[in-house]
């Protein structure tokens, strides 16, 4: 027996509902997932300065001592 077209819609519109549900908690995780990368990308760009500036002053550091040779 065929559905009425109320039950049809009915059934169109729960499934919308669980969509929207699905498609709510998926952007939480991901917005979650982003502000974990953000904070992970903050900190290696940090290390990356710190050793920049560690190997600058070696750097700078060979070059006076081959100088005083």
């Amino acid at each position: 027996m065929d559905k009425s077209p109320v039950q049809q819609l009915e059934q169109q519109i729960e499934q919308l509902l669980r969509a929207g549900r699905r498609l709510r908690e998926e952007n939480l995780l991901l917005r979650s997932q982003q502000a974990a990368w953000l904070s992970e990308r903050a900190q290696l760009i940090e290390k990356t300065d710190i050793a920049k500036s560690r190997i600058d002053k070696m750097v700078m550091r060979l070059k006076q001592l081959d100088e005083e040779l």
